[in-house]
């Protein structure tokens, strides 16, 4: 770029000030040029990432099993319609950092396998398909071959019929057509909000080949797609294994450049347990990426590997104690609120978090713009769940009938140490007002089976990605929903909830989501809990990253396919 120059014009030998500039923008030039040239991709190497689930393997390679961690597992091989825009990255100059767990805004969504697409009329949307998207050929599964129509309405109607599916996702199409190799048309029987979260680019929408399926989609050795990475090794509680995908169609444009992708050999996702030994790893350059750090780790990791590259974000995780409401005392909204009111929140944020956590960030996040309501503008009703008043909390369980409390069974994922770390605190504030809790850890499939099958205790810890602004209302209080480990059942407002996805105009749907949301809260169906700021780690030979963790719903293989491994610096850095 060439300097703006600030001159006193009646002074100013001019001959000798453009000769100055012009030398000046030649120099800027060349650093500019050099610059490019040194940071110009490099192909080849290893790159190794601690799972921002670090705890948690694969649960299925099945898609059809609807489990809610497959994008973030199989999303580097299994490619969707749409995907992040990552062009408009922090990075890259704009105004997304991509950390949301399953949220993409409409201006940062791009057509994946979709080429383009529009709406023919009011409800059918009409969508291309790439050409030449290569299916590489997996030896015992299926011949090389490139992917059609047929292959996404194979996949949609493989979802549609699972016993697995989640209830009402599909309800608003009435008819998903191939007419032509690269056409699919979606017939819509109402217009929802979330159409391209649900078959685009959300937890369920990866595309999968029909030969997977016959061969045994359960079988990581028989997982293919055509994405940038396949699916080479994967070792149960340690690691899975991908190598580059030789025919993969995308690029990536670097310095005016288009560079074929994937630029690593091999990317690696690491599932380590102990929370001491991923800090290690990350430390000794073991980790070239650690998706999550808690922030108790940060400042003595900050000391002993400087160089170290950092993000901070506040979680798209929530965090609640969720209370039956189908079960007593939690059918009384006066035990639910005293139990809000009886856990001092703020000193969680303070003495517990160390200042690194907000006290209101769930069911709605803050960075979801229009949708997210602070709680200085929240009413009364809601700011009072989130003052500490032992008091208060008293009086209205003497009123609901419960004077010297009462003792109830809480759940607990011995995977999640933070809440392991936490209940206990929680238990000691709720017996001030004479309630006890009966702590039971569990090992996350049966953790995870017990909400699913609706037989969690009546106490239920929990961390539960917001998703989107829309999706953590339906997913956490509407009747039948996976997630609703409440077991709300408020026919009224499932009907509001309904409502809000058939509105076209984002302004009027943010009014709806808000209004909701107050509402939802102020009945307190949890114990609602402070959201932690986290942090990701990177050293700084990872280049084309900058922290970014989600391309889509907990998909990261777009976002690691741009990645690429400068081994000089990690070499000058003694790794």
């Amino acid at each position: 770029m060439v300097p703006i120059i600030k001159a006193n014009v009646g002074r100013t030998n001019w001959p000798l000030m453009a000769a100055k500039a012009v030398a000046a923008a030649a120099a800027a030039l060349a650093c500019g040029i050099a610059a490019a040239q040194a940071d110009a991709p490099k192909y080849g190497g290893t790159l190794e990432v601690g799972s921002v689930y670090p705890t948690i393997s694969a649960l299925s390679w099945d898609l059809a099993d609807w489990n809610w961690k497959q994008n973030y597992d199989t999303g580097q091989v299994y490619e969707q319609l749409f995907a992040a825009d990552l062009s408009k990255s922090r990075r890259n100059g704009g105004k997304y950092a991509f950390q949301a767990d399953a949220w993409l805004p409409p201006d940062a969504i791009r057509g994946e396998l979709a080429e383009s697409w529009k709406w023919i009329d009011p409800l059918t949307l009409e969508v291309k398909l790439r050409k030449n998207v290569r299916f590489p050929a997996k030896p015992g599964v299926m011949e090389e071959r490139e992917l059609t129509s047929e292959d996404v309405l194979f996949s949609y109607g493989r979802m549609n019929a699972s016993a697995k599916k989640i209830p009402s996702y599909y309800d608003y199409l009435t008819k998903v057509e191939a007419p032509d190799k690269y056409t699919v048309i979606f017939r819509f029987k109402e217009f929802n909000a979330e159409w391209d979260y649900r078959f685009g680019w959300g937890y369920y929408s990866g595309i999968m080949p029909k030969e997977v399926a016959t061969a045994g989609a359960a079988n990581w050795k028989n997982v293919t797609g055509t994405g940038p990475f396949t699916l080479n090794q994967f070792t149960q509680g340690n690691s899975t294994t991908y190598v580059k995908n030789a025919q993969y169609w995308d690029t990536d444009k670097i310095g005016g450049k288009d560079y074929k992708l994937p630029f690593v050999d091999k990317m690696v996702l690491r599932t380590v347990k102990d929370e001491a030994t991923r800090n290690t790893m990350l430390r000794t350059g073991k980790l070239d990426v650690l998706e999550l750090v808690r922030w108790t780790a940060v400042d003595e990791l900050k000391k002993s590997a400087p160089q170290l590259k950092w993000s901070k974000w506040l979680s798209y995780t929530g965090q609640y104690l969720a209370l039956r409401v189908d079960t007593k005392p939690f059918n009384d909204i006066r035990v639910r609120r005293a139990l809000n009111m009886a856990v001092n929140k703020q000193e969680i944020v303070k003495q517990y978090y160390g200042g690194n956590a907000e006290l209101f960030a769930y069911p709605q996040h803050p960075d979801y713009g229009g949708y997210f309501e602070p709680l200085s503008t929240m009413p009364d009703s809601v700011k009072e769940l989130f003052t500490y008043n032992p008091e208060k909390a008293k009086k209205l369980l003497a009123e609901a009938g419960y004077p010297k409390g009462f003792k109830f069974k809480v759940q607990v994922c011995a995977c999640n140490q933070d809440h392991m770390e936490m209940l206990p605190l929680i238990g000691a504030y709720l017996e001030q007002v004479g309630v006890k809790i009966e702590i039971q850890p569990m090992e996350y499939g049966a953790y995870l089976s017990a909400m699913t099958t609706k037989t969690n205790a009546p106490g239920y810890m929990m961390a539960n990605g917001h998703t989107n602004p829309t999706t953590t209302l339906r997913k956490s209080f509407v009747a039948g929903q996976v997630w609703n480990a409440s077991q709300w059942n408020d026919p009224a407002f499932t009907a509001r909830v309904d409502q809000a996805f058939q509105i076209r105009d984002e302004g009027k749907r943010q009014e709806a989501i808000r209004a909701m949301t107050r509402d939802i809260v102020a009945q307190a169906p949890y114990i609602w809990l402070p959201t932690p700021y986290v942090f990701t780690a990177w050293w700084p030979w990872v280049k084309n990253y900058d922290g970014e963790l989600r391309a889509g719903a907990v998909r990261s293989g777009p976002i690691y396919a741009r990645a690429w491994i400068d081994q000089e610096m990690k070499k000058k850095l003694g790794f």
